[in-house]
Protein backbone atom coordinates (compact mmCIF):
# COMPACT_ATOMS: atom_id res chain seq x y z
CA UNK A 1 0.00 0.00 0.00
CA UNK A 2 1.04 3.52 -0.84
CA UNK A 3 0.12 6.38 1.43
CA UNK A 4 -0.73 10.03 -0.02
CA UNK A 5 -0.48 12.96 1.90
CA UNK A 6 -3.06 15.85 1.26
CA UNK A 7 -4.08 18.79 2.55
CA UNK A 8 -6.67 21.49 0.05
CA UNK A 9 -4.53 24.22 1.00
CA UNK A 10 -7.94 26.14 2.73
CA UNK A 11 -7.84 29.85 3.92
CA UNK A 12 -9.11 29.13 7.16
CA UNK A 13 -9.82 33.08 8.29
CA UNK A 14 -13.78 33.50 7.52
CA UNK A 15 -16.60 36.18 8.74
CA UNK A 16 -19.28 35.22 10.25
CA UNK A 17 -21.03 32.29 8.68
CA UNK A 18 -24.61 34.15 9.01
CA UNK A 19 -23.00 37.35 7.04
CA UNK A 20 -22.78 34.83 3.77
CA UNK A 21 -24.78 32.45 1.98
CA UNK A 22 -22.16 30.36 0.53
CA UNK A 23 -18.33 29.48 0.82
CA UNK A 24 -18.61 28.47 -3.00
CA UNK A 25 -18.64 30.77 -6.23
CA UNK A 26 -19.76 33.94 -4.27
CA UNK A 27 -18.18 34.50 -0.95
CA UNK A 28 -16.50 37.45 -1.61
CA UNK A 29 -12.77 37.68 -2.28
CA UNK A 30 -12.51 40.95 0.05
CA UNK A 31 -12.25 38.34 2.81
CA UNK A 32 -8.69 37.25 1.75
CA UNK A 33 -5.23 38.67 2.89
CA UNK A 34 -3.28 38.41 0.22
CA UNK A 35 -0.62 38.59 3.27
CA UNK A 36 -2.47 35.93 5.37
CA UNK A 37 -2.56 33.94 1.61
CA UNK A 38 0.93 33.66 1.00
CA UNK A 39 1.57 32.81 4.76
CA UNK A 40 -0.90 30.05 4.03
CA UNK A 41 0.48 28.95 0.91
CA UNK A 42 4.17 28.74 2.01
CA UNK A 43 3.31 26.79 4.70
CA UNK A 44 1.07 23.73 3.31
CA UNK A 45 4.21 23.89 0.60
CA UNK A 46 6.56 22.96 3.88
CA UNK A 47 3.94 20.12 5.08
CA UNK A 48 4.30 19.18 1.36
CA UNK A 49 7.66 18.59 1.63
CA UNK A 50 7.76 17.45 4.94
CA UNK A 51 5.85 14.53 3.79
CA UNK A 52 8.26 13.56 1.00
CA UNK A 53 11.17 13.30 3.50
CA UNK A 54 9.21 11.35 5.45
CA UNK A 55 8.66 8.60 2.80
CA UNK A 56 5.06 9.50 2.08
CA UNK A 57 3.65 10.28 -1.14
CA UNK A 58 2.31 13.25 -2.07
CA UNK A 59 -1.48 14.22 -3.57
CA UNK A 60 -2.27 17.75 -4.62
CA UNK A 61 -6.06 19.02 -6.37
CA UNK A 62 -7.92 21.88 -7.43
CA UNK A 63 -11.12 23.75 -6.88
CA UNK A 64 -12.41 27.33 -7.55
CA UNK A 65 -13.88 30.34 -5.76
CA UNK A 66 -13.91 28.76 -2.75
CA UNK A 67 -11.74 29.46 0.25
CA UNK A 68 -11.65 25.43 1.07
CA UNK A 69 -9.35 25.43 -1.72
CA UNK A 70 -7.11 28.36 -2.25
CA UNK A 71 -5.17 26.38 -5.40
CA UNK A 72 -7.59 26.89 -8.87
CA UNK A 73 -4.30 25.88 -10.85
CA UNK A 74 -3.28 22.67 -9.61
CA UNK A 75 -0.17 22.11 -12.08
CA UNK A 76 1.21 25.20 -10.72
CA UNK A 77 1.44 23.90 -7.18
CA UNK A 78 2.40 20.71 -8.25
CA UNK A 79 5.05 22.02 -10.57
CA UNK A 80 7.00 23.64 -7.60
CA UNK A 81 6.60 20.53 -5.82
CA UNK A 82 8.44 18.96 -8.83
CA UNK A 83 11.48 21.02 -8.19
CA UNK A 84 11.33 20.88 -4.07
CA UNK A 85 10.52 17.36 -3.61
CA UNK A 86 13.00 14.61 -4.51
CA UNK A 87 11.81 11.29 -3.70
CA UNK A 88 7.46 11.24 -3.39
CA UNK A 89 5.41 10.02 -6.39
CA UNK A 90 3.07 13.22 -7.24
CA UNK A 91 -0.45 12.63 -7.41
CA UNK A 92 -2.26 15.49 -8.98
CA UNK A 93 -5.71 14.25 -8.84
CA UNK A 94 -7.23 16.40 -10.50
CA UNK A 95 -7.31 18.03 -13.78
CA UNK A 96 -10.90 18.88 -13.90
CA UNK A 97 -11.67 18.00 -18.00
CA UNK A 98 -14.84 18.91 -18.66
CA UNK A 99 -13.81 22.64 -17.34
CA UNK A 100 -10.93 22.96 -19.08
CA UNK A 101 -11.90 23.69 -23.24
CA UNK A 102 -8.16 23.44 -24.28
CA UNK A 103 -7.27 19.91 -23.05
CA UNK A 104 -4.08 20.07 -25.19
CA UNK A 105 -2.65 22.35 -22.46
CA UNK A 106 -3.26 19.99 -20.11
CA UNK A 107 -0.98 17.63 -22.20
CA UNK A 108 1.77 20.52 -21.91
CA UNK A 109 1.57 21.27 -18.41
CA UNK A 110 1.57 17.43 -17.48
CA UNK A 111 4.32 16.52 -19.53
CA UNK A 112 6.14 19.69 -18.64
CA UNK A 113 5.73 18.21 -14.72
CA UNK A 114 6.51 14.27 -15.48
CA UNK A 115 10.36 15.92 -16.96
CA UNK A 116 10.77 18.50 -14.77
CA UNK A 117 10.16 15.64 -12.07
CA UNK A 118 12.13 12.88 -13.56
CA UNK A 119 9.26 10.52 -13.91
CA UNK A 120 7.47 10.94 -10.50
CA UNK A 121 4.17 12.62 -11.73
CA UNK A 122 0.90 10.67 -11.60
CA UNK A 123 -1.21 12.48 -13.69
CA UNK A 124 -5.26 12.19 -12.50
CA UNK A 125 -8.74 13.44 -14.35
CA UNK A 126 -11.53 14.25 -12.62
CA UNK A 127 -15.09 15.54 -13.35
CA UNK A 128 -14.89 18.54 -11.51
CA UNK A 129 -17.78 19.52 -8.50
CA UNK A 130 -20.91 20.71 -9.22
CA UNK A 131 -20.30 24.29 -7.75
CA UNK A 132 -17.88 25.11 -10.52
CA UNK A 133 -20.00 24.78 -13.62
CA UNK A 134 -20.92 28.84 -13.02
CA UNK A 135 -17.78 30.16 -12.63
CA UNK A 136 -16.08 27.70 -15.41
CA UNK A 137 -18.49 29.33 -17.77
CA UNK A 138 -19.79 26.03 -19.00
CA UNK A 139 -22.84 23.60 -19.04
CA UNK A 140 -22.74 20.56 -16.91
CA UNK A 141 -24.52 18.59 -19.44
CA UNK A 142 -22.58 15.42 -20.84
CA UNK A 143 -19.93 15.96 -18.12
CA UNK A 144 -18.37 12.54 -18.08
CA UNK A 145 -18.72 12.00 -21.79
CA UNK A 146 -16.72 15.05 -22.21
CA UNK A 147 -13.86 13.86 -19.88
CA UNK A 148 -13.22 11.22 -21.91
CA UNK A 149 -13.31 12.76 -24.91
CA UNK A 150 -10.57 15.06 -23.90
CA UNK A 151 -8.49 12.02 -22.01
CA UNK A 152 -9.07 10.39 -25.33
CA UNK A 153 -7.03 13.70 -27.18
CA UNK A 154 -4.58 13.77 -24.44
CA UNK A 155 -3.46 10.12 -24.31
CA UNK A 156 -2.86 10.86 -27.82
CA UNK A 157 -1.02 14.09 -27.58
CA UNK A 158 1.53 11.92 -25.39
CA UNK A 159 2.42 8.97 -27.37
CA UNK A 160 2.08 10.39 -31.13
CA UNK A 161 5.92 11.63 -31.79
CA UNK A 162 5.70 11.59 -35.44
CA UNK A 163 4.70 14.96 -36.03
CA UNK A 164 0.91 17.29 -35.56
CA UNK A 165 -2.20 15.88 -35.71
CA UNK A 166 -5.68 16.93 -35.90
CA UNK A 167 -8.69 16.01 -33.81
CA UNK A 168 -12.08 15.81 -34.47
CA UNK A 169 -14.19 15.10 -31.63
CA UNK A 170 -17.87 16.18 -30.38
CA UNK A 171 -16.52 18.54 -27.80
CA UNK A 172 -12.78 19.10 -28.55
CA UNK A 173 -11.92 20.35 -31.94
CA UNK A 174 -7.84 20.59 -32.25
CA UNK A 175 -4.77 21.45 -35.15
CA UNK A 176 -1.32 20.68 -35.13
CA UNK A 177 -1.29 19.12 -31.79
CA UNK A 178 2.83 18.04 -31.26
CA UNK A 179 3.09 18.94 -27.41
CA UNK A 180 6.54 20.19 -26.24
CA UNK A 181 8.09 18.27 -24.08
CA UNK A 182 7.12 14.60 -24.57
CA UNK A 183 6.56 13.30 -20.97
CA UNK A 184 9.99 11.51 -19.53
CA UNK A 185 7.42 8.33 -18.43
CA UNK A 186 6.97 5.82 -21.03
CA UNK A 187 4.34 5.85 -23.15
CA UNK A 188 2.78 7.82 -20.38
CA UNK A 189 2.57 8.86 -16.51
CA UNK A 190 0.03 6.71 -14.57
CA UNK A 191 -3.23 7.80 -15.08
CA UNK A 192 -6.06 8.11 -12.37
CA UNK A 193 -9.83 8.80 -12.40
CA UNK A 194 -12.66 9.46 -9.41
CA UNK A 195 -15.39 7.03 -9.25
CA UNK A 196 -18.58 8.08 -7.51
CA UNK A 197 -20.64 4.86 -8.85
CA UNK A 198 -20.47 1.42 -9.75
CA UNK A 199 -21.47 2.55 -13.08
CA UNK A 200 -18.59 5.59 -13.11
CA UNK A 201 -15.89 3.02 -12.10
CA UNK A 202 -16.86 0.95 -15.33
CA UNK A 203 -14.47 2.80 -18.21
CA UNK A 204 -11.63 3.77 -15.22
CA UNK A 205 -11.23 -0.16 -14.78
CA UNK A 206 -11.44 -1.18 -18.54
CA UNK A 207 -8.87 1.20 -18.83
CA UNK A 208 -6.44 -0.13 -16.34
CA UNK A 209 -6.27 3.02 -14.53
CA UNK A 210 -6.31 3.54 -10.90
CA UNK A 211 -9.78 4.29 -9.68
CA UNK A 212 -10.07 6.64 -6.14
CA UNK A 213 -13.09 7.25 -4.92
CA UNK A 214 -13.18 10.26 -1.88
CA UNK A 215 -15.28 10.17 1.31
CA UNK A 216 -17.81 7.17 -0.12
CA UNK A 217 -18.00 5.73 3.55
CA UNK A 218 -19.41 2.20 4.42
CA UNK A 219 -22.43 2.49 2.61
CA UNK A 220 -21.22 3.32 -1.02
CA UNK A 221 -17.72 1.90 -0.95
CA UNK A 222 -19.03 -1.63 -1.53
CA UNK A 223 -20.95 -0.82 -4.62
CA UNK A 224 -18.07 1.49 -6.21
CA UNK A 225 -15.07 -1.00 -5.78
CA UNK A 226 -17.31 -3.97 -7.16
CA UNK A 227 -18.36 -2.11 -10.19
CA UNK A 228 -14.85 -1.66 -10.89
CA UNK A 229 -13.64 -5.09 -9.68
CA UNK A 230 -16.55 -6.35 -12.08
CA UNK A 231 -15.60 -4.63 -15.07
CA UNK A 232 -11.36 -4.78 -14.49
CA UNK A 233 -12.16 -8.99 -14.72
CA UNK A 234 -14.28 -8.50 -17.50
CA UNK A 235 -11.89 -6.80 -19.64
CA UNK A 236 -8.77 -7.90 -18.29
CA UNK A 237 -9.74 -11.16 -17.71
CA UNK A 238 -7.83 -11.04 -14.03
CA UNK A 239 -9.28 -9.67 -10.64
CA UNK A 240 -8.04 -5.90 -9.95
CA UNK A 241 -4.99 -5.34 -7.73
CA UNK A 242 -4.88 -3.52 -4.99
CA UNK A 243 -2.65 -0.63 -6.61
CA UNK A 244 -5.50 -0.04 -9.43
CA UNK A 245 -8.14 1.55 -6.42
CA UNK A 246 -7.60 4.21 -4.18
CA UNK A 247 -9.37 5.69 -0.56
CA UNK A 248 -9.59 9.62 0.49
CA UNK A 249 -10.58 9.91 4.21
CA UNK A 250 -9.24 12.51 6.69
CA UNK A 251 -7.02 10.75 9.29
CA UNK A 252 -5.00 12.09 12.46
CA UNK A 253 -2.73 9.98 14.49
CA UNK A 254 -2.29 11.35 18.09
CA UNK A 255 0.07 9.57 21.00
CA UNK A 256 -3.54 9.59 22.89
CA UNK A 257 -7.17 9.67 22.03
CA UNK A 258 -7.65 12.89 23.48
CA UNK A 259 -4.73 14.29 21.59
CA UNK A 260 -6.33 12.46 18.48
CA UNK A 261 -9.97 13.79 18.83
CA UNK A 262 -8.07 17.36 19.51
CA UNK A 263 -6.44 17.08 16.03
CA UNK A 264 -9.59 14.78 14.58
CA UNK A 265 -11.62 18.02 15.21
CA UNK A 266 -9.73 20.56 13.87
CA UNK A 267 -9.55 18.81 10.55
CA UNK A 268 -13.53 18.99 10.55
CA UNK A 269 -13.38 22.14 9.91
CA UNK A 270 -13.20 20.95 6.10
CA UNK A 271 -16.90 19.72 6.30
CA UNK A 272 -18.56 21.96 8.86
CA UNK A 273 -17.39 25.05 7.06
CA UNK A 274 -18.42 24.02 3.32
CA UNK A 275 -21.66 26.06 3.18
CA UNK A 276 -23.16 26.14 -0.55
CA UNK A 277 -26.09 27.51 -1.29
CA UNK A 278 -28.61 25.00 -3.01
CA UNK A 279 -28.47 27.07 -6.82
CA UNK A 280 -24.59 25.60 -6.83
CA UNK A 281 -25.34 22.27 -5.60
CA UNK A 282 -27.62 21.03 -8.23
CA UNK A 283 -26.92 22.93 -11.62
CA UNK A 284 -29.39 21.93 -14.79
CA UNK A 285 -27.61 18.60 -16.48
CA UNK A 286 -25.01 17.84 -13.53
CA UNK A 287 -26.49 15.49 -11.67
CA UNK A 288 -28.77 12.05 -13.47
CA UNK A 289 -32.48 12.58 -13.03
CA UNK A 290 -32.98 10.65 -10.27
CA UNK A 291 -30.19 12.20 -8.05
CA UNK A 292 -30.76 15.35 -9.17
CA UNK A 293 -34.56 14.86 -7.76
CA UNK A 294 -32.78 13.79 -4.40
CA UNK A 295 -30.60 16.57 -4.06
CA UNK A 296 -33.47 19.02 -4.52
CA UNK A 297 -35.65 17.31 -1.73
CA UNK A 298 -32.80 17.76 0.33
CA UNK A 299 -31.61 14.06 1.12
CA UNK A 300 -28.65 13.50 3.06
CA UNK A 301 -25.98 10.97 1.94
CA UNK A 302 -26.81 7.45 2.79
CA UNK A 303 -26.23 6.49 6.49
CA UNK A 304 -24.95 9.85 7.59
CA UNK A 305 -26.75 12.66 9.43
CA UNK A 306 -27.22 16.31 8.43
CA UNK A 307 -24.34 18.33 10.42
CA UNK A 308 -22.67 14.96 11.73
CA UNK A 309 -20.57 14.72 15.07
CA UNK A 310 -16.80 13.85 14.67
CA UNK A 311 -17.98 10.51 16.03
CA UNK A 312 -20.53 10.12 13.10
CA UNK A 313 -18.17 10.46 10.46
CA UNK A 314 -15.63 7.79 12.17
CA UNK A 315 -18.42 5.93 12.04
CA UNK A 316 -19.29 6.74 8.45
CA UNK A 317 -15.72 5.72 7.33
CA UNK A 318 -15.08 9.16 6.40
CA UNK A 319 -12.15 9.95 9.64
CA UNK A 320 -9.51 7.93 10.78
CA UNK A 321 -8.76 9.12 13.91
CA UNK A 322 -6.57 7.63 17.25
CA UNK A 323 -3.60 6.38 18.35
CA UNK A 324 -1.59 4.09 16.11
CA UNK A 325 -3.12 1.14 16.94
CA UNK A 326 -6.45 2.39 16.58
CA UNK A 327 -5.98 4.20 13.33
CA UNK A 328 -4.72 1.28 12.04
CA UNK A 329 -7.30 -1.01 13.31
CA UNK A 330 -10.03 1.59 11.60
CA UNK A 331 -8.16 1.52 8.71
CA UNK A 332 -7.99 -2.42 8.17
CA UNK A 333 -11.44 -2.79 8.93
CA UNK A 334 -12.42 -0.43 6.68
CA UNK A 335 -10.08 -1.95 3.81
CA UNK A 336 -11.57 -5.90 4.88
CA UNK A 337 -15.30 -4.08 4.66
CA UNK A 338 -14.32 -2.56 0.91
CA UNK A 339 -12.53 -5.55 -0.32
CA UNK A 340 -9.19 -4.18 -0.24
CA UNK A 341 -7.01 -1.23 -1.95
CA UNK A 342 -3.76 -0.47 -2.30
CA UNK A 343 -4.08 3.36 -2.36
CA UNK A 344 -4.26 5.26 1.11
CA UNK A 345 -5.02 9.08 0.45
CA UNK A 346 -4.93 11.20 3.86
CA UNK A 347 -6.33 14.79 4.02
CA UNK A 348 -3.83 15.31 7.02
CA UNK A 349 -4.53 19.44 7.49
CA UNK A 350 -7.41 21.17 7.19
CA UNK A 351 -8.44 24.54 9.61
CA UNK A 352 -6.95 25.96 11.71
CA UNK A 353 -4.91 22.61 12.80
CA UNK A 354 -1.21 24.18 13.38
CA UNK A 355 1.56 22.70 11.48
CA UNK A 356 3.78 21.02 14.87
CA UNK A 357 0.11 18.90 14.77
CA UNK A 358 -0.53 17.95 11.50
CA UNK A 359 3.99 17.27 11.52
CA UNK A 360 3.35 15.05 14.40
CA UNK A 361 0.21 13.11 13.19
CA UNK A 362 2.42 12.37 10.07
CA UNK A 363 5.36 11.14 11.70
CA UNK A 364 2.76 9.31 13.94
CA UNK A 365 1.11 7.96 10.58
CA UNK A 366 4.54 7.37 8.71
CA UNK A 367 6.31 5.31 12.04
CA UNK A 368 3.72 3.15 13.25
CA UNK A 369 0.51 3.19 10.78
CA UNK A 370 1.94 2.57 7.40
CA UNK A 371 4.91 0.05 7.93
CA UNK A 372 1.53 -2.20 9.01
CA UNK A 373 -0.77 -1.08 6.37
CA UNK A 374 2.34 -1.97 3.70
CA UNK A 375 2.56 -5.77 5.38
CA UNK A 376 -1.34 -6.37 5.19
CA UNK A 377 -1.23 -5.51 1.35
CA UNK A 378 1.48 -7.69 0.70
CA UNK A 379 0.65 -10.84 2.64
CA UNK A 380 -3.19 -10.43 1.37
CA UNK A 381 -4.08 -11.66 -1.90
CA UNK A 382 -6.47 -9.73 -3.83
CA UNK A 383 -9.11 -12.02 -5.34
CA UNK A 384 -9.46 -13.31 -1.39
CA UNK A 385 -9.89 -10.24 0.19
CA UNK A 386 -12.43 -9.37 -2.65
CA UNK A 387 -14.32 -12.37 -2.31
CA UNK A 388 -14.39 -12.07 1.48
CA UNK A 389 -15.52 -8.59 1.20
CA UNK A 390 -18.52 -10.34 -1.02
CA UNK A 391 -19.41 -12.68 1.15
CA UNK A 392 -19.75 -10.71 3.50
CA UNK A 393 -22.17 -8.23 1.78
CA UNK A 394 -24.38 -10.66 0.99
CA UNK A 395 -24.91 -12.21 4.73
CA UNK A 396 -25.36 -8.91 5.56
CA UNK A 397 -28.87 -6.59 5.96
CA UNK A 398 -28.78 -3.33 4.17
CA UNK A 399 -28.99 -1.60 8.10
CA UNK A 400 -25.44 -0.44 8.25
CA UNK A 401 -26.28 0.75 11.84
CA UNK A 402 -23.85 -1.74 13.33
CA UNK A 403 -21.09 0.79 11.91
CA UNK A 404 -21.16 2.73 15.35
CA UNK A 405 -18.11 4.61 17.00
CA UNK A 406 -17.93 1.26 18.93
CA UNK A 407 -16.89 -0.43 15.86
CA UNK A 408 -14.06 1.81 14.85
CA UNK A 409 -12.55 2.81 18.20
Amino acid sequence: MKSWWFTEDCYPYLPDENSYRSIRVELPNIHCDPQKASELYNRYLDLWCAADELGLEIMVNEHHQTATCMVPAAPIMIGILARQTERARLLILGNPLPNRNQPVRVAEEMAMIDVISKGRLECGFVRSVPYEAAAANILPYKGTERLWEAHDLILKAWTTHDGPFNFEGRWYHHRQVNIWPRPWQQPHPPVWVTMGSAGTAVPVAEHDYVGAAFLAGYPRIRSIFRGYRDAYLAAHGKPAPFDRLAYLALCYVGENEREAEDGANHLMWYMQANKVAEQWQNPPGYHSPPIAAAVMRGVASPGIPVNPTLDQQMAHGNVFAGTPDQVYEQIKAFWEYSGGFGHMMIMGQAGFLSDADALKSMRLYTDEVYPRLRELTERSDPAEVAERSRAMANKESADLGNFGIEFVR
